[in-house]
């Protein structure tokens, strides 16, 4: 397989399953930690049916992976996420979109684009979210069920914001801060704030003037950091019922501080050198000599996210179709009082899907689990390493030959008081043998605690989550 392949990403490890089961009893190598009681759960494009023309990884309908882990014990189910779509698609029993590489009508009453909610999972409430990374509807998802409950609209509130993936849950007040985004018309970009109960208290418009290719933002207790990047949706085509997306080198990546509950009146946009980032790892507030609120952000940047070269030229960096996907560790500074901003690399090993303790996401944190990027034509990691991202120094962990892992999760130790104190986990696959594992590190010593045994193949598929059992 090569990514020159029109459907690099449907086969090998993406190869979706064609089918639902739950698995019982699962096997242990080592021992799973007796104070691990929830499940770790992925989200992963996985159409029901054959794709029609070209095929984009994003474009799979969500199907949702997960292991329970209690008192020892583990058990396995997949199942879809029911969405509208992928209803109506059953009823059918075809395929109603064409996927994103495909031309599609302006015209139409149909939504263009089909919301799968096969991106991204978020506890909140005592239930998980499935979002889409093109902003639609969120689901509610049994935690432990895997069943979808049902399209989630927040009581009503919502109205008619969409929601992407990539929200950011405050762990010291409960609320869950998001965003949404429309490529077709104004508002581009909206806000909005879910509280612990489920329901919309605050939303806002960001004004952007062009529609980018928004994908996450950052928190800190007071300010929401929203990303306008110089990667966005080329207008003069999409009224031409084609998807394209530019990249302009020569505008500057913004960034907007916005506090919490404002309406956008208040947000203040910071500029540097053109970028990418599709996913944030924290954020934090800090105070200069001068008193002046400074956020700090770390992240994962690419420099040039779509270059002139043939792939052929870079055989060992990934690319997804166009995009080259080749991201490092940063640092970012803005300064509320100056109006000045700063960046600087951490490190020169290419990660992606970072993760942190999420109990401390909004202040300031000292280590975060990435995925490594493998060098490979698509995208894929062949291990992680855990950061000291105040410093950039980090520790390699390496799955071993013809093996791929997923994103890993931070799952704290019950009583523990430091950051680290917890551990990490992530789906493996063996290419070698078709078969995958739940693999589980001691997040202080990174020493391998349990491989649980799947008996089934699990796609590497997109964002994964920790959901605790209700206690």
């Amino acid at each position: 397989m090569t990514n020159n392949s029109l459907f690099a990403y449907i086969q090998d490890v993406y190869a979706p399953v064609d089918d639902e089961r739950t698995d019982v009893g699962l096997t242990v190598i080592g021992e799973i930690p007796k104070d691990m009681s929830g499940a770790y759960v992925q989200n992963n494009p996985n159409p029901q049916y054959p794709p029609q023309g070209l095929y984009h990884w994003f474009d799979g309908d969500g199907m949702i992976h997960g292991v329970q882990l209690d008192n020892g014990a583990a058990t396995y189910r997949n199942r879809y996420v029911q969405t509208k779509a992928f209803q109506e698609e059953k009823e059918n029993s075809a395929p109603l979109w064409r996927g994103i590489l495909e031309p599609f009508d302006p015209q139409s009453s149909r939504p263009f684009d089909k919301d799968t909610a096969n991106t991204d999972l978020v506890y909140h409430n005592g239930q998980l979210l499935a979002m889409w990374w093109l902003s639609g509807q969120p689901y509610a998802i049994d935690p432990i069920t895997l069943e979808t409950k049902k399209p989630e609209d927040f009581g009503g509130t919502i109205g008619d914001m969409t929601m992407a993936a990539h929200p950011k849950l405050d762990p010291r007040t409960g609320e869950l801060i998001v965003f949404g985004y429309n490529p077709y018309q104004q508002p581009y970009l909206t806000a909005g704030v879910i509280s612990t109960d489920g329901r919309v208290t605050h939303q806002a418009d960001l004004r952007c003037p062009i529609p980018s290719l928004f994908h996450d933002i950052a928190i800190t207790p007071n300010y929401t950091v929203f990303l306008d990047l110089p990667m966005y949706w080329d207008q003069k085509r999409l009224k031409q019922g084609k998807r394209r997306v530019r990249f302009d080198p020569a505008r500057p990546s913004r960034f907007g501080v916005m506090p919490r509950y404002d309406n956008g009146d208040k947000c203040i946009w910071f500029e540097l050198p053109a970028c990418y980032i599709y996913h944030t790892i924290n954020a934090h507030e800090e105070q200069d000599a001068e008193g002046n609120t400074v956020v700090v952000m770390t992240a994962c940047r690419i420099e040039n996210p779509l270059p002139n070269c043939d792939h052929g030229e870079e055989p060992t960096i990934p690319r997804l179709f166009f995009l080259r996907l080749h991201p490092f560790l940063y640092e970012f500074r803005f300064n509320l009082g100056t109006g000045k901003a700063s960046q600087r690399q951490l490190d020169d090993s290419p990660t992606e899907f970072p993760r942190i303790n999420d109990n401390y996401t909004g202040v300031s944190s000292q280590y975060a689990y990435h995925p490594r990027v493998a060098k490979e034509q698509t995208l894929l990691f062949d291990g992680f390493i855990k950061y000291n991202t105040q410093t950039g120094v980090g520790k390699h962990v390496v799955y071993g030959e013809g093996r791929i892992g997923g994103e890993t999760v931070f799952v704290p130790r019950e009583g523990a008081t430091n950051e680290d104190g917890g551990y990490v986990t992530t789906f493996v696959r063996d290419r070698r043998n078709a078969c995958s594992e739940l693999v589980i590190y001691d997040a202080q010593t990174l020493d391998l605690c349990a491989q649980v045994i799947i008996p089934r193949r699990v796609p590497f598929g997109f964002h994964a989550h920790w959901a605790p059992h209700p206690k």
